[in-house]
């Protein structure tokens, strides 16, 4: 499998793109405004505790305060503490918190005292003593070599902490891992003492901006090569590279062509597309994905894909290409937490089957954590995605201000009648020679074509005549009765 990856800049935004197989499968977008907090370490206060929640919100000098669940505060040993909430922190505390996940929506920061610092090839866990190594590893003989190489370091230097192997650490040399390890204890040597420098609430480290973070965290062997379409970027990613990822500089290269970088490889096409309710299907078929505050839904339709052979097969072919799109979805939107995917309904237990193993195998690439469940008894296969960062969605748009995000307005002639019931009330209320009804454009025409005859028969019913007046700022669902 080819990859590459996009690294697009401008001033005040960042965009990297990960495409595998001529095929963008990954957008991250970074704006200088609003930066990425996650693996940011800060110096907070307690401002208020929760006891009923278990949790604590903490200012770290964000606009709103960032929470802390007692399950996120770990003791000496590293393992988390059993105590209640009002037992562990006291408003007023000062302490050393890590964001886990950025402000999404409404909700603040989420925080965590286990902090952790990731390299190339290892994550340091200065709070903790054990070693382990990722999951993605899977060649047993492998994993007992890493483990055993930062047992011994660890070993070697008592307060040192505790270190991950990270998948890219797969068949690197010793030598290679102890220098990452030592530039670890050496960076959380230099955190800690600017965390004992001082008492204010603010910002101690930051992780590395998204292009570099790319490099250290996307590269992996298939990455044929990374392009970078700004030059100053480019040098600062060639430095970073060489320091300490020598093995990808040759790979990391100026993008120099006349035509935008992401319009070489239709990626401003897929933004657009990500943003859009409808996924089309090669074969006819569609996906419709509608997030939520509590969850994201995906509904599976066959459209216009008819099949060849018999109902069920073509129900089959389109779960299972839809398993794939859904994936690649995913992804692609970032999107995170509860997912209901609605696939059409299957008699077969061995079609079921197939279609859950092609999400898994799908899934497998993601470099987000998921958990999926089996087909339910309504047909539906519920699966979970780990959420650290805003959606594509709600990084690029905003809630219509006509709907509030509900997706739909209130007709026209809704809108008529409820003015109607508005005029009867006031009229009722007080004494006045004439109304004046202000309403959008579509209002009032409607109130001069089709209900004109009910606006007659009302002029007639209150005695009062009733003057119209559109105004050019007014939703469809807007209006105002006003008294003259």
């Amino acid at each position: 499998m080819s990859e590459e990856i996009l690294i697009n800049v401008t001033p005040p935004e960042t965009r990297v793109a990960v495409v595998e197989n001529g095929v963008v499968q990954e957008i991250i977008i970074e704006r200088a405004q609003r930066c990425g907090l996650v693996g940011s370490i800060y110096r907070g206060r307690i401002c208020r505790v929760l006891p009923g929640m278990q949790a604590a919100f903490v200012d770290i000098g964000l606009e709103r305060a960032a929470f802390l669940h007692a399950s996120d505060i770990i003791g000496k040993d590293g393992e988390p503490r059993s105590e209640q909430i009002m037992d562990l922190v006291r408003e007023g505390d000062r302490i050393v918190v890590q964001v886990v996940k950025d402000p999404i929506g409404t909700k603040g920061a989420r925080l965590t005292t286990n902090i952790s610092i990731a390299s190339r090839y290892l994550v340091f866990m200065p709070r903790l003593g054990n070693t382990g190594v990722s999951q993605k590893i899977e060649d047993d003989e492998e994993r007992r070599r890493l483990r055993e190489i930062l047992q011994r370091y660890v070993e070697e230097h008592q307060d040192a902490g505790g270190y991950i192997a990270r998948t890219a650490a797969e068949a690197v040399d010793d030598a290679a891992l102890c220098r990452d390890m030592a530039f670890l204890a050496k960076l959380w040597r230099g955190i800690k003492e600017r965390c004992d420098a001082g008492d204010d609430v603010g910002p101690i480290h930051d992780d590395l901006p998204l292009a570099l973070r790319a490099l250290r965290d996307l590269v992996t062997p298939e990455v044929e090569r990374v392009r970078i379409d700004s030059r100053t970027t480019m040098e600062k990613a060639a430095a970073f590279a060489t320091k300490y990822i020598p093995e990808i500089v040759e790979r990391v290269e100026y993008y120099v062509g006349e035509r935008p970088l992401f319009d070489l490889y239709g990626v401003e096409d897929e933004i657009r597309k990500a943003l859009e309710r409808k996924v089309q299907l090669k074969s006819g078929g569609h996906l419709v994905i509608d997030q939520t505050e509590a969850m994201t839904t995906i509904d599976v339709n066959t459209g216009a894909f008819v099949g060849h052979r018999n109902l069920e097969e073509t129900i089959f072919k389109t779960n299972l290409e839809a398993a794939q799109a859904i994936c690649r979805q995913l992804r692609l939107r970032n999107l995170g937490g509860i997912i209901i995917i609605d696939f059409i309904d299957m008699t077969d237990d061995e079609h079921k089957r197939q279609v859950l193993r092609a999400l898994e195998k799908c899934l497998a690439r993601d470099h987000a954590k998921t958990h999926i469940t089996e087909v339910s008894a309504l047909g539906l296969v519920e699966m979970t995605r780990k959420r650290t960062r805003e959606s594509l969605e709600h990084v690029l748009c905003q809630p219509c201000p006509c709907c509030g995000g509900r997706g739909s307005l209130k007709t026209a002639e809704t809108t008529c009648y409820e003015i109607f019931r508005e005029i009867l009330r006031e009229a009722r209320q007080f004494e006045v020679e004439t109304l004046l009804v202000l309403a959008s454009q579509e209002v009032i025409d409607r109130l001069l074509d089709e209900e004109s005859g009910h606006l007659a028969e009302l002029e007639e019913f209150i005695r009062k005549p009733i003057r119209l007046q559109a105004e050019a700022l007014y939703t469809q669902e807007q209006y105002d009765v006003v008294l003259i």
